[in-house]
C-alpha cells in the first residue's frame, strides 16, 4: 500500500497521505481516486468555490465512517491558501478557506472531505451575497422528476422577474438552481427574494409545490427551501462529491437536459468524462450580475395584498422582526387546546 502520493498542480505540489484507504467500499473507490476526481473537474470547482467561504464536510474514514463539518479553517492550513471571515447568526465568527488555487481544492480531499459548501458571498465583502440559491426538494412521495417539473415552472417565474438560473442536480433526489446577482442586498434581503419566488411558484402549481416550513404540512410535494438563502446556510456546490455509497457528484446540466437525465448518472467515475466532452456547463455563471428589485417589488405586494410577511427561520436562528412563532403548528394546536 502506498504511504503518500504527490501531484503536481499548476505550481503546488499536493502531497495525498495514504492514497489507498478505501472511500466508497460499494465501487471500491480510494483517496486516491476521490483527489484525482477533483483534479478532472478542477477548473468547474473551483469556479464555484473561488474566493469564497467554504465549509468542509469531511468523511476521514470514508463514506461509511463518521463525519463532520469543519467551519473554521484547519490548523494546518497552507499559508498560500487565503481566508475569509464569516459572521454567524450568534454573533460569532470564523474564518473560512477560500480557494483560489485547483491545489487548494484537493489539498481538502486530502483531508478527507468529500463536499464543498461555500457561502454565497465572496471574501472581499461577506455580508452582501452574489447568488441567489433555489433549492427544490422531494418530499416524500415524490422524486427527481417532480422537481424537475418544478424546475420548469421556476425557469418562467425567474424569466418573468428578469432573471436567470442555472440548474445542477443535488447529488440527491433533488435540484439546486443558482442565480448570480449583484452583492447589493443583504441576506434578509436575499432570502426576502427567495421567499417571492418560492411563493410564487406555489401559487402555480398548489397541489404539487410548497414553502410549509413546518414537515407535517408539506404533503407529497417539492419543498422550496427557502432558509437555504438565510445566514450560515450554505448548498452543496457544482461537482461536490455527496456522502453516499455510489459516490454520485452535484452535476451542473443544462436545462435542455432536465428531463433526459436521472441523478445516478452522474457519479465519481462517469463526471470526469462528461467534463471531458462538455466542460463546465456553469463556466459564464460569472459574466452577469442580475438585479432582485423584481424579486422585492413581489414580495412587497405579496405583504401589501395578500397579507403575506415573513416566513419562519432555521432554529438556530435569534429571532426575527416580522418573524412569525417558531412553533411546530399541530403543537402549536396543542398547547391552545390545553
Amino acid at each position: 500500500m502506498a504511504e503518500t502520493l504527490e501531484l503536481t498542480v499548476g505550481e503546488r505540489t499536493v502531497r495525498v497521505s495514504h492514497p489507498d484507504k478505501v472511500y466508497f467500499p460499494q465501487r471500491g473507490l480510494t483517496k486516491a481516486d476521490l483527489v484525482r476526481y477533483y483534479l478532472s473537474v478542477g477548473d468547474g470547482v473551483l469556479r464555484a468555490l473561488r474566493d469564497r467561504p467554504t465549509t468542509l464536510e469531511r468523511y476521514i474514514s470514508g463514506v461509511e465512517g463518521d463525519s463532520f463539518f469543519q467551519k473554521r479553517a484547519p490548523k494546518n492550513l497552507p499559508g498560500w491558501i487565503p481566508t475569509g471571515r464569516i459572521s454567524f447568526p450568534s454573533g460569532r465568527y470564523a474564518d473560512e478557506i477560500c480557494p483560489t488555487e485547483v491545489a487548494a481544492v484537493l489539498w481538502a480531499a486530502n483531508l478527507g472531505t468529500f463536499t464543498f459548501h461555500p457561502w454565497p458571498v465572496r471574501r472581499g465583502d461577506t455580508e452582501h451575497p452574489d447568488e441567489l440559491r433555489i433549492d427544490l426538494d422531494p418530499q416524500p412521495g415524490t422524486d427527481f422528476s417532480d422537481a424537475v417539473r418544478a424546475a420548469q415552472e421556476l425557469r418562467d417565474v425567474l424569466d418573468g422577474l428578469g432573471l436567470t438560473g442555472w440548474p445542477k442536480t443535488s447529488g440527491g433526489r433533488g435540484l439546486h438552481v443558482f442565480v448570480p446577482i449583484a452583492p447589493e442586498w443583504t441576506f434578509t434581503q436575499v432570502r426576502r427574494s427567495a421567499i417571492a419566488v418560492a411563493r410564487e411558484l406555489e401559487r402555480r402549481a398548489p397541489e404539487r409545490i410548497t414553502t410549509a416550513w413546518w414537515k407535517e404540512e408539506r404533503g407529497e410535494k417539492i419543498f422550496v427551501d427557502y432558509n437555504q438563502t438565510a445566514r450560515d446556510r450554505t448548498i452543496a456546490s457544482a461537482y461536490s462529491v455527496r456522502p453516499f455509497p455510489h459516490a454520485p457528484v452535484s452535476a451542473p446540466l443544462r436545462w435542455e437536459e432536465l428531463t433526459e437525465v436521472a441523478p445516478a448518472d452522474f457519479d465519481l467515475v462517469t463526471m470526469p468524462v462528461r467534463y471531458a466532452e462538455v466542460g463546465d456547463l456553469h463556466a459564464d455563471m460569472d459574466e452577469h450580475a442580475f438585479r432582485l428589485d423584481a424579486a422585492l417589488d413581489l414580495a412587497d405586494r405579496d405583504e401589501r395584498e395578500h397579507g403575506l410577511g415573513d416566513l419562519p427561520y432555521p432554529p438556530e436562528h435569534p429571532k426575527m422582526k416580522g418573524e412569525p412563532k417558531r412553533v411546530q403548528p399541530s403543537r402549536a394546536k396543542k398547547d391552545a387546546q390545553d
